[in-house]
């Protein structure tokens, strides 16, 4: 299921109609002749031990394995027996980008559920573009975590209505709607690019790029985050809290 809708988390409300509703957990009982083959991955060991007994509990569930890292699971799962869903941490001990690892995946399911404590909007942005089945956080009950994980393992998505709260409630998050060319152009030129080289690397003129940047500055002045003299190092700020760059313990 792609989450195009919510991919750009920073400027658009959350669509909470496909939430879960943890009082209706029953809703989401199986649905399939067949067990559900699951694997999770996760680098904590004490968190792996606690899916490992929450997952395997679950009647219609089978449970893999469950692994450290993404290459050991693609090492012990062959690509011709696949998987119904992976649970797979948003932020693993290796240092390694969502992003590919949800792609890495692709070679055993179609089907990824993000598992997090980390509310870092960089790595969640990078793991929605792929197209993931929902992000669940850490904090949520055993009940609503296996019904996320059936959920995605169906192909529905499961995005939890705590989940979508919290992004949409974010003052940090507030709706500054930047088209996908401004987001190309504030991330080049908060990172450090000039205006000359962001022209050049877009195939933009240099007047297009200003234009770019007084329109992105407005918009951020007119979502109350910003003056409309943004200079850039607080351009860099605000693309940082919006997720368009890496934070400083955000892979890069």
């Amino acid at each position: 299921m792609t989450r195009e809708n919510i991919a750009g988390m920073s400027n658009a409300s959350i669509d909470v109609s496909a939430a879960i509703d943890s009082d209706n957990i029953g809703d989401y009982s199986v649905q399939s002749d067949r067990l559900l083959r699951v694997a999770a991955i996760d680098d904590h060991a004490l968190t792996l031990q606690g899916l490992e007994t929450l997952l395997s509990a679950e009647p219609d569930f089978e449970l893999v394995g469950c692994y450290q890292t993404v290459p050991a699971l693609l090492a012990d799962v062959g690509t011709d027996d696949r998987l119904d869903v992976v649970v797979l941490d948003l932020r693993l001990a290796d240092n390694s980008d969502p992003a590919q690892n949800v792609l890495s995946l692709e070679l055993v399911t179609d089907h990824v559920l993000i598992l997090s404590s980390a509310e870092s909007p960089y790595l969640v942005r990078k793991a929605v573009r792929t197209g993931v089945m929902g992000v669940v956080q850490k904090s949520e009950t055993p009940e609503t975590v296996v019904s996320a994980v059936r959920l995605a393992a169906l192909g529905k998505g499961a995005l939890t209505t705590e989940w979508a709260s919290v992004v949409d409630s974010d003052p940090l998050l507030d709706s500054v709607d930047l088209s996908e060319r401004q987001r190309e152009v504030l991330e080049l030129y908060a990172s450090g690019e000039s205006t000359k080289r962001v022209a050049s690397m877009t195939g933009l003129t240099p007047n297009t790029v200003l234009d770019y940047l007084g329109r992105i500055r407005a918009k951020y002045a007119a979502a109350g985050r910003a003056e409309n003299s943004l200079n850039k190092s607080e351009m860099y700020r605000l693309a940082q809290q919006d997720g368009y760059l890496p934070g400083p313990m955000d892979p890069s």
